[in-house]
């Protein structure tokens, strides 16, 4: 099986059913291996199985892999030398994002077609322009393409269409009905718009044109709801009585958690900081014992100003590296010069240096799965190395451009090195939001005077 190509499973309903026969001995090393085709160490386990198309026994193959800067998944792949029949599907074997992931795609042309799509067990598939729906936990997870998802489709409506035209002919024609218009969906004669909704966070839908923005591609993350929690088997924990309040500025507090990079449990520690001309934020960092790795994230510990922040830096020194830094969630980037442009919540919060923060965009954007390796074409990843070479002109100081953080929540920072006098290469503007910008931080739905009118009055 290519990493690069679609994969495309049978009809639904036929699972293999696993006998008693013996699998063969695992490789020495790592349980998940990174994937790559030089390893001949790396070979599938083989278990003899049922075939549910003509029940004789065919042959299930397991490969336990991990596509790199990515994470880990399982591929499976039954075949039967009998019938010729043949399933393949992959499942994630890495942990559940802290939040959910929503992509929508306005498929413009063939070329959207054959974008890459990663879609899990618990993600929802929605094209609004039919008014059409695959539910989560419906379809097994896969690695294909806008089209294969379309084609998946499609064999799950044909395949019972013979038994309903016996029973129900009128059901069966209004489904050929449909199935017609979602083949003509392929040949993209007008745009469409795919809905990806991924309360996991494990899907993923290829930006081509890597590491500039894509206009055609809307990528939302967004917290759970409680019955999200549940699909997923994820305990809610009851709430607790809230202790009385403590002055937490002279203290570090603790918790257990799991490292994102090796999921060995690790710890957490978490500290309110003034920062100086700015305000409180909660400063978080995990630091792991068996992997070494390291990350921090910033929280903003008060309210959403009235007024969104908008930051333009001039870098004309390699000094300006040194810059404290300070990028809430809701903060995007951008550098003109690059035609870079990074929107909220890629990277979380961070308090970091301005050179720091660079090389986590150096970092987030040339180590993407799908700019690199079979998947990747030979222009794309010339783009990137580009890209990273400018980025390290910009971190030596050889090269001068804008910096630009633009915060609707008002709530980040960019060292002011001249302070309390205004620094001349830093331009801050404040700025009144647009319905859209509220809308996104949950603002135009929020009442926080006069709500007591709107109360039960039995309570």
């Amino acid at each position: 099986m290519s990493a690069s190509g679609a994969v495309e499973p049978g009809p639904p309903g036929a699972a293999a059913a696993l006998s008693a026969a013996p699998a063969q001995p695992p490789s020495a090393g790592p349980l998940f291996r990174p994937i790559s085709a030089e390893d001949e160490e790396q070979q599938p386990t083989e278990i003899e199985s049922l075939c549910m198309n003509c029940y004789r026994n065919g042959m299930t193959r397991l490969l336990l892999t991990k596509i790199p800067f990515f994470r880990e998944i399982i591929v499976s792949s039954f075949s039967c030398e009998h019938c010729g029949w043949s399933n393949t599907e992959i499942q994630s074997a890495g942990r559940i994002q802290d939040q959910g992931v929503r992509y929508a795609l306005s498929v413009r042309g063939l070329e959207d077609m054959n974008r890459e799509v990663v879609k899990t067990d618990s993600a929802t598939t929605r094209i609004p322009e039919l008014d059409f729906e695959i539910p989560a936990f419906s379809q097994k997870g896969a690695l294909t393409t806008v089209e294969g998802l379309i084609n998946r489709a499609i064999s799950g409506l044909e395949q019972d269409q013979p038994t309903r035209r016996a029973k129900e002919e009128a059901v069966a024609e209004r489904i050929d009905e449909f199935i017609i218009k979602l083949k003509e969906l392929k040949k993209v004669a007008s745009p469409f718009t795919l809905i990806i909704d991924d309360p996991s966070g494990n899907s993923f839908v290829e930006n081509p044109h890597a590491p500039r923005k894509d206009d055609a591609l809307v990528i939302t993350h967004y917290n759970r709801t409680l019955q999200q929690e549940e699909m997923l088997g994820l305990q809610a924990e009851a709430p607790e009585e809230k202790p009385e309040e403590e002055d937490l500025r002279n203290e570090v507090l603790q918790f257990n958690t799991n490292c994102p990079e090796c999921n060995a449990p690790a710890q957490t520690n978490m500290k309110l900081v003034q920062i100086p001309h700015f305000k409180e934020v909660i400063i978080m960092a995990t630091n792991c014992e068996n992997c070494g790795h390291r990350t921090n994230e910033v929280k903003s510990g008060g309210a959403v100003e009235p007024l969104g922040t908008k930051i333009t830096l001039c870098i004309t020194d390699p000094s300006d590296m040194t810059r404290d830094l300070l990028k809430s969630e809701t903060c995007s980037v951008e550098i003109p010069e690059l035609e870079f442009e990074m929107g909220m919540a890629v990277l979380g919060g961070k308090f970091t240096t301005l050179e720091g923060l660079l090389k986590d965009i150096r970092e987030l954007v040339t180590k993407n799965p799908f700019t690199f390796g079979d998947s990747s074409s030979l222009g794309q990843s010339e783009k990137l190395q580009e890209f990273s070479q400018k980025l390290d002109q910009i971190i030596e100081g050889n090269m001068k451009v804008h910096f630009i953080m633009n915060d609707p929540a008002g709530n980040s920072y960019l060292q002011n090195v001249y302070a309390p006098e205004e620094d001349p290469e830093m331009k801050v503007e404040r700025y009144k939001r647009t319905f859209d910008q509220n809308e996104e931080l949950g603002l135009n739905d929020m009442k926080t005077e006069g709500y007591e009118a709107g109360l039960d009055p039995q309570r």
